[in-house]
């Protein structure tokens, strides 16, 4: 089992930006695909961004393509996510995951193919 807890979450003004951390604890890091969700408001929840085991592969949502980029350093059990561009509607809570299932380039993760949750850290992005 791992824990995840994120951090670097807070308010920013639009066209600012953030990087998110998701320390993880427990198992070994790097057995495991990272993924951020976001939740906004009376929305679904939305597959933002993942990252494989090595970290050697990448896959991005397309609202968020070209603006974020995940990363890993699983010397440091961290995955991170930095937020460029942000808008009013990047506002939500964001989640990281963790996955011991391989993900299949193409594919669009979705959050019952994560198996471990962290709590979110909210973004708010004024306008």
């Amino acid at each position: 089992q791992v824990q995840l807890v994120e951090s670097g979450g807070g308010l920013v003004q639009a066209g600012g930006s953030l990087r998110l951390s998701c320390a993880a604890s427990g198992r070994t890091f790097s057995r495991y695909g990272m993924g951020w969700f976001r939740q906004a408001p009376g929305k679904e929840l939305e597959f933002a961004a993942h990252i494989s085991r090595s970290g050697i592969f990448t896959y991005y949502g397309d609202s968020v393509k070209g603006r974020f980029t995940i990363s890993r350093d699983n010397a440091k059990s961290t995955v991170y996510l930095q937020m460029n561009s942000l808008q009013p509607e990047d506002s939500a809570v964001y989640y990281c995951a963790a996955r011991t299932s391989t993900y299949t380039p193409g594919s669009i993760p979705r959050a019952q193919d994560y198996d471990y949750w962290g709590r979110g850290t909210q973004v708010t992005v004024s306008s």
